[in-house]
């Protein structure tokens, strides 16, 4: 009996003594539910033992700013002003070639069309093997300009006045280039260059080390810096979205916000991938790099079918209006074709359905058409 006793007593101190120890903390990231004792194991995500700031501005340790992408505000600028002398075809005749010198920036100053100087271009930055369709559209819109004292029609240039009295100027297709070009170098420049080229292992896998060159003002890494290019073609102030931009990608993703809490996203994914990186958070920067390149796909699906149901929404009452929304429409789903390959949602050969999708007279197109191309962008996103 005294052995039987022992026994059961050794049985409950070992029971006892191999209670299972772990880190019991839910919130860390080696956190194991089955351990009854915490051993003080435990470990954090990174990005908690290092501060991220409320908006997209970021000092090194002598108060320096480490933030440019003074060549992005260029390249939006020029494309601002490139966007305002083809809207004055609604009234006037324009140029081509006075187009195309913006595009490749002749000279400096786009041989004299910019108001200012830079040596930067959006040729150069823009998806090469559609350099060739831009400066075509260039041209188409150039020759529908000469038309602009026309009333368009089915078949005929010119410009459409609206309900609102606002005019746009369209092909004998009813295509209206402005927005082709204006929302397609959105696409082929800026958002392609974000998400492939400095989101790319070619401008991310870079030295993080030390700064550029500090003696003269550089006091950013090459990858915080290639980080910084890529929000500078997002194209919104610092502290978005208490200050919303009027146009290109900024004003876009405000317009979609409602629906996909599209402002938190980027703008928290942007500051936390740039924490991520001044913090050597290498798991932190990939994971707001995806975060960011499938919200932007996004907002370019659910900017699309917004444009679809406008136009439809115009069908039969406002001619103007119709074209005008189908017109950006066809350029914000054209632009699918530059999610990256890592994360994209549609397949080339699926989005080129997608594109197949738009009749070339864009007159000739009804409402069964729009839904129909909406539901294959719905399908996919």
């Amino acid at each position: 009996m005294i052995k039987k006793t022992l026994l059961i007593a050794a049985l409950l101190a070992t029971a006892v003594a191999c209670k299972k120890e772990g880190c019991t903390d839910p919130a860390a990231t080696n956190y194991n539910e089955e351990a009854k004792k915490d051993d003080g194991s435990c470990t954090y995500p990174a990005e908690d033992n290092y501060d991220v700031p409320s908006n997209y501005t970021f000092t090194d340790g002598n108060g320096n700013s480490t933030v440019n992408y003074q060549g992005q505000i260029d390249r939006l600028n020029q494309l601002k002003e490139m966007v305002t002398l083809m809207k004055s075809g609604n009234s006037s005749v324009v140029s081509a070639q006075d187009l195309k010198d913006m595009f490749a920036n002749t000279g400096g100053n786009g041989n004299g069309n910019f108001s200012f100087s830079s040596s930067k271009r959006l040729e150069n930055k823009c998806f090469q093997a559609d350099v060739g369709m831009f400066e075509k559209w260039m041209d188409s819109l150039a020759v529908s300009s000469q038309s602009y004292a026309s009333t368009a029609s089915d078949g005929q240039a010119g410009t459409v006045t609206a309900g609102s009295g606002s005019v746009y100027l369209v092909n004998a297709n009813g295509v209206e280039y402005v927005q082709l070009i204006e929302k397609g170098l959105m696409g082929a420049v800026f958002m392609n260059q974000a998400l492939n080229v400095y989101f790319g292992s070619g401008k991310m896998d870079v030295d993080n080390s030390s700064a550029e060159d500090s003696g003269n003002g550089k006091y950013y890494t090459k990858m915080e810096h290639h980080f910084d290019e890529a929000f500078g073609y997002f194209g919104v102030a610092t502290d978005f979205p208490a200050t919303i931009p009027s146009n290109f990608w900024g004003k876009y993703c405000n317009k979609q916000d409602p629906a996909i809490n599209s402002n938190a996203d980027m703008m928290d994914n942007f500051i936390k991938g740039r924490a991520a990186i001044s913090n050597d958070d290498l798991t932190a920067r990939d994971a707001a790099i995806e975060a960011i390149r499938l919200e932007w796909e996004e907002i370019s699906a659910n900017q699309a079918i917004s444009y679809l149901e406008g136009a439809i929404s115009q069908y039969g009452s406002d001619n103007a209006k119709f074209l005008h929304e189908l017109s950006e429409a066809y350029a914000f789903a054209m632009n699918l074709r530059y999610a990256p390959t890592e994360t994209r949602r549609m397949s080339m050969s699926e989005h080129q359905a997608l594109m197949n999708q738009f009749k070339e007279n864009f007159w000739e197109m009804e409402v069964g058409d729009l839904n129909d191309i909406i539901s294959t962008i719905d399908a996919k996103y």
